[in-house]
């Protein structure tokens, strides 16, 4: 198999940031990576531009780091609660899914992509829930958030009475 070395202009995700040199193979490189500009050749002229290509990465990584912290306080300060229709005994019907708390924060006022937040199953009952938001591969936050029910709760006890 033929393998070609580049050098990496813009971050590719499961490849490596700017500045950095991969070998690739041939058809990857030729087909997908030169014609988009995000990679060009391996040649004496590029191994100059590495050091150019690195210092522009660490900035941009600092300044990403910087507001994945200032988002990370905004949440913390954040609460959510979400006001569900429940049935006999309480019992929820449907779930608190991503979808649903990415929208609750877009209301209060958060813009964050939908695919940062965490959360394994869909939330089913009542009460108090933490969900996982991972804002930077350094940073991440434990969400709190209540599920409360729209209309009272009536147990099967007091209606046999």
């Amino acid at each position: 198999m033929a393998y070609s070395e580049v050098l990496l202009v813009k971050p590719v995700e499961g490849l490596g940031g700017e500045g950095d040199q991969i070998k690739v193979r041939a058809g990857y490189a030729r087909n997908f990576l030169l014609p988009r500009n995000i990679a060009v050749p391996m040649t004496k002229s590029n191994r100059k531009q590495v050091e150019a290509l690195k210092k522009r990465r660490a900035e941009r990584e600092a300044q990403e780091l910087s507001g994945a912290q200032a988002l990370a306080a905004k949440l913390e300060k954040t609460s959510l609660a979400f006001a569900v229709k429940t049935g006999e005994g309480g019992k929820m019907f449907g779930a608190i899914t991503t979808n649903d708390l990415h929208a609750k924060l877009i209301e209060a006022g958060i813009e964050l992509d939908k695919k940062r937040i965490h959360l394994h199953t869909p939330v089913k009952t009542l009460g108090k829930h933490t969900v996982k938001v991972k804002l930077h591969a350094d940073v991440s936050v434990e969400l709190g958030f209540d599920v409360v029910s729209e209309n009272p709760i009536d147990s099967g006890e007091e209606e046999q009475k």
